[in-house]
């Protein structure tokens, strides 16, 4: 009976990541620009104080599977990021991939000089615990810049 309730309760723990949704169904490049531009038009509607507090909470409504709303200032500092809430107000233009790529910078130069776009990287996978591609859709919204992202379908 032990055996079985650590069962459970373990099965019950990981049906609470977001992670664990990812298995079932990743999220496409359609999903993201669109989960990307939901959160443009909560930033405008709530403004930038209350959707910074939305998008950094990881009960909130915008994490879906892989998908959650990352924000970063016109420097490359992080703004939001409901994943890792220790990163939040660090600069992240140095940050590189296991490539020696600086996709932070890329990204920065995208959102100055199109506005919008993707940008491809290699990154740690929470599910399978390798790296694999991903891809960062990016928008910049006034002075911000609002991305998520996806692993390339394997």
């Amino acid at each position: 009976m032990q055996r079985y309730l650590i069962k459970l309760l373990a099965a019950m723990l990981l049906a609470a990541l977001p992670w664990t949704a990812y298995a079932q169904q990743p999220a496409s490049r359609d999903e993201a620009v669109l989960f990307v531009k939901k959160a443009i038009i909560h930033l405008r509607q709530q403004g930038k104080d209350q959707a910074l507090r939305d998008f950094n909470n990881p009960q909130g409504p915008f994490l879906d599977r892989e998908l959650y709303i990352i924000v970063l200032d016109m420097n490359g500092a992080l703004l939001a990021d409901p994943l890792h809430p220790k990163m939040v107000g660090k600069p992240l233009v140095d940050l590189r991939d296991v490539n020696g790529k600086y996709f932070v910078r890329e990204e920065l130069k995208l959102a100055k000089e199109k506005g919008r776009g993707w940008v491809d990287f290699q990154w740690l996978n929470p599910l399978s615990k390798a790296m694999e591609p991903r891809s960062s859709y990016i928008e910049k919204a006034d002075d911000l810049i609002v991305l998520t992202g996806v692993f390339q379908q394997r």
